[in-house]
């Protein structure tokens, strides 16, 4: 993904921040200055451990019945890995890489877990873009249930604010894989969208104001405020807000151990990545991926979603499209799928929070951090051969 945009990510995030302690708490300037220094980078594993103390959120409830990995002593993970012709030090990656947990499953097995920032089992950690592959399921669900027609639907179908505007006909699935064709900057537009929502002004309205750069399905160029129409489609088709939704259709039918959060953002919650969820939940949402959509006998997600969600044969889809070189990855129904023949996908946020699956060695890894140089060169594939030298030293292949 392009480094860049993260940079309109994040001071998103920040607007999001200052505008709720402004609206809420008016002129208690302490309460200002602790928010908007929850960016800094000495406060970001801090940042990313409290979400919900620091900004409103929504609570996504667990059910009663969990799903326990079985647990090992840790295992030693591989001395180093290679990247571009070059040794890296396992330990020193992770480091160098401000991880703040991770965890490695084989099989639901815990072979690996370890939190090195003072959180624990129970800590709630920010998914930041994580969130948006949390979107795609609960679009999957609705699509399913039949509350969406289909992801060839047109958004004007069920975006009130987008008819009669360039808008209106872009195909559901275009903002899935990110090839909307709408003109948005994640640069340069980000912190405005932002400031004008927290102003009031309804996303869609915001959003609606804005052209179309190209024809959908032309390039793939990452937009988060896709992923805010994906969230909105979900909330007006279902008649249920995205936690309420996330609540009862999987949150409960999953096994989690622990209830989550949602951001708030103007009483909204930010689809585009919002969720404070635990290490071991993390792996658990994406073990319903690894297991086809089915918990425990029961197909949550229709076995036929999670396929087309790793998707790449589209020539904007395949890793390097476009001639990008910030588009080395692939990318599907908001999942990463990187170049590879064992069927690797990946949940990736900013700031470095990962979740990685590779289904012909049944390893899931899932890796947070408060990262300040995410946006260094080679990063997202660096951590790619990081995750297989961990795979392949828990889980060779025979």
């Amino acid at each position: 993904m392009k480094k860049k945009k993260w940079i309109g990510i994040t001071i998103g995030t920040i607007a999001v921040l200052t505008g709720v302690v402004l609206v809420c708490f008016g002129g208690k300037i302490k309460t200002i200055y602790v928010s908007l220094n929850s960016f800094k980078d000495e406060n970001l594993a801090h940042t990313f451990q409290h979400t919900p103390e620091i900004q409103p959120t929504k609570k996504i409830s667990k059910g009663s019945d969990i799903f326990q990995f079985a647990k090992e002593d840790n295992a030693v993970l591989a001395d180093s890995f290679d990247f571009e012709g070059t040794a890296y030090p396992t330990e020193q990656f992770m480091e160098d890489t401000k991880t703040s947990a991770m965890i490695v499953i084989k099989d639901d097995v815990i072979k690996y877990e370890q939190y090195f920032s003072g959180g624990d089992e129970k800590t709630l950690f920010s998914s930041n873009s994580m969130g948006k592959s949390f979107v795609s399921a609960l679009m999957g669900i609705a699509v399913s249930e039949g509350c969406v027609g289909s992801i060839e639907d047109p958004i004007g179908k069920y975006i009130p604010e987008f008819k009669g505007t360039e808008l209106e006909n872009i195909p559901i699935k275009a903002c899935l894989q990110m090839a909307s064709g709408i003109d948005f900057s994640e640069d340069d537009d980000m912190s405005g969208f932002s400031m004008r929502t927290l102003m009031g002004t309804p996303a869609m309205k915001v959003i609606s104001k804005y052209g179309m750069q190209e024809e959908p399905y032309t390039y793939r160029r990452y937009l988060s405020i896709n992923t805010e129409i994906l969230g909105q489609i979900i909330t007006n088709a279902t008649g249920r807000s995205l936690a309420e939704y996330m609540e009862e259709k999987l949150w409960k039918k999953i096994g989690a151990a622990h209830d989550a959060y949602w951001t708030l953002s103007n009483g909204t919650e930010l689809a585009m990545g919002g969720l404070s969820v635990s290490l071991r939940d993390y792996a658990r949402f994406a073990r319903l991926y690894l297991n086809h959509g089915n918990y425990d006998g029961v197909q949550i997600l229709d076995a036929d979603w999670v396929r087309d969600s790793m998707d790449i044969s589209a020539a904007f889809s395949k890793p390097g499209a476009n001639h990008d070189a910030y588009n080395a990855i692939g990318y599907g129904y908001q999942w990463w799928v990187p170049e590879g023949n064992e069927g690797e996908f990946m949940a990736i946020g900013v700031y470095g929070q990962w979740i990685y699956v590779n289904p012909q060695r049944h390893v899931i890894i899932v890796k947070t951090s408060a990262d300040p140089d995410f946006m260094a060169k080679g990063y997202e594939l660096k951590h790619v051969e990081f995750f297989r030298s961990v795979a392949n030293g828990i889980a060779p292949l025979s």
